[in-house]
């Protein structure tokens, strides 16, 4: 019997069917690789046509289409891509540039100066909108996740003793020297 009696599938279909609805969904380092492929896309597009505004306009689409794919787990990490994306492809994009240049060092350093100057403006409207959007799809309970997480995860401090007024919390016992059991016998 693969149906309920009102022709909904059991158990497992549903997951199958919950998965489509879904749609395609990123990794962390998926989206951020899209962010990076799109941007690279814009740097050809602008070395083809000419104007700047098309690496901007490329790079704004890519954090869209990576923030609205991306798993809400890994929100987190999609967060604070953008201007490390953003430089990948611009380092990328400007060592391929200066390769057929006289003096490849110079036309690199100036070269991206010139292109982090000119996206300074493009990169912070696409970590602002990358940024709201992850709100809205819920960064806030990924960051409450991750808070809980590391609280729990922590090391054990050792505390001071109730009575102590000094306050001393002596290291874990082996911590720095190994203890020895027993007591020395006689004539070692």
């Amino acid at each position: 019997m693969s149906e309920r009696g009102d022709g909904r599938p059991l158990g497992g279909e549903r997951a199958n069917d919950r998965k489509q609805k879904n749609g395609v969904r990123l990794t962390g380092r998926g989206a951020i690789a899209l962010v990076v492929a799109f941007t690279l896309l814009g740097r050809i597009l602008q070395a083809v046509f000419g104007p700047s505004a098309l690496v901007g306009v490329a790079f704004l689409a890519g954090c869209a289409g990576a923030v609205a794919l991306v798993n809400r787990r890994d929100l987190l990490s999609l967060v604070v891509s953008p201007p490390l994306a953003f430089f990948a492809a611009t380092l990328v994009a400007e060592a391929v540039a200066s390769l057929s240049a006289p003096t490849p060092i110079q036309a690199f350093g100036l070269g991206m100066f010139t292109a982090l100057s000119a996206g300074a403006p493009w990169l912070f409207a696409g970590s602002l909108l990358v940024l709201v959007v992850a709100w809205r799809r819920g960064l806030a309970s990924c960051v409450r996740e991750l808070r809980e997480e590391l609280r729990t995860a922590g090391p054990d401090i050792p505390r001071p003793r109730v009575g102590d007024s000094a306050g001393f919390a002596p290291e874990p016992e082996g911590y720095f020297e190994p203890k020895v059991y027993g007591t020395p016998r006689d004539g070692q």
